[in-house]
């Protein structure tokens, strides 16, 4: 699928919109090629290399009029883009991206670039990357967070109210208990939810090499809470590979030193907000059809400190 100016929409991309998605998801997918034609005629920008794309987005590298870099995203308007873009414009490129413009109607985003081909996870002294990572974490941490992002307060209640249904759904009585332990841990802390803006999903493949910075975080998904609940996409970084060496156990509880540490965290309450990751993560599973937690779940609660 291809725009008059030759943009392709990679197939992936146009699965992901239309395996799973409805008519707005096939109508939004089906115009996209017009819409970039649109913006880069509007922004009057010009192609400047190869279209990436993820699970949710169209990244096309561009070229401003004056010359200088930039990568248009665009993405269907949903919740977690207009939070992005909330995020991005408070942030204002303090240890991320910078936004440079954005369309309100498309909710396109045009980007400082960075290097796509480099990630965080490039780095081979893991104790390196990690200290990079939190560096990024506790600086997005400290800037105060503006009207109309979620608060993980709500987020954590909606978690508590779906326990008892997705309990039902586990037939084996192991994955049944650590649920509602895990439930248990949230309950504790539901109560003082945090105020800080978190970025939800900083990992090292959300970490990009960049000119004005070594490394600056990419695709936030805002979020007002406690900072431990933003720790589990970095402790589980990689995993796969961390799985394959049988070192994983070790790995997690030095990360997560390192990170609360870096972070001035209290670390039982680190450990919870952890667990309410997990638990989020089942009960998205479980909404997806799957009747056992999965092990990566498990293994990361068992390699926690404490556990």
């Amino acid at each position: 699928m291809s725009s008059p100016q030759g943009i392709e929409v990679p197939d992936s991309l146009i699965a992901s919109y239309t395996r799973n998605g409805g008519e707005e998801e096939r109508t939004w997918i089906a115009g996209l090629p017009a819409l970039v034609a649109e913006l880069l005629d509007r922004w009057e920008l010009e192609p400047d290399g190869g279209v990436g794309s993820g699970e949710a987005s169209l990244v096309v590298p561009v070229r401003r009029a004056d010359d200088s870099r930039a990568a248009l995203k665009l993405q269907m308007p949903r919740e977690e883009t207009t939070a992005a873009l909330i995020g991005l414009r408070a942030w204002n490129g303090d240890g991320i991206v910078r936004l440079l413009d954005h369309d309100p109607e498309s909710s396109a985003m045009l980007l400082e670039r960075l290097d796509g081909s480099r990630t965080l996870a490039s780095v081979e002294d893991d104790d390196v990357a990690m200290g990079a990572l939190a560096g990024l974490m506790s600086r997005l941490h400290a800037v105060p967070p503006p009207e109309g992002l979620r608060r993980l307060g709500d987020v954590a209640r909606s978690m508590l109210a779906s326990v008892p249904a997705a309990g039902a759904a586990l037939p084996d009585r192991a994955d049944r208990r650590r649920v509602h332990g895990w439930a248990s841990a949230v309950a504790e802390l539901v109560d003082e939810p945090g105020d800080r803006m978190l970025h939800w999903d900083l990992h090292y493949d959300n970490v990009l090499a960049a000119e004005r910075e070594p490394w600056l975080a990419i695709d936030p998904e805002p979020l007002v809470g406690d900072p431990g609940f933003d720790l589990w996409p970095a402790l589980d970084s990689g995993w796969e590979g961390l799985q394959a060496t049988g070192d994983a156990p070790r790995v997690v509880r030095r990360r997560f030193d390192l990170l609360t540490e870096a972070l001035g965290l209290d670390r039982r309450r680190a450990v919870g907000w952890t667990l309410a990751r997990l638990l989020q993560n089942t009960l998205w599973d479980i909404e997806d059809g799957r009747t056992t937690i999965d092990p990566s779940q498990t293994a990361m609660a068992d390699a926690l400190p404490g556990r």
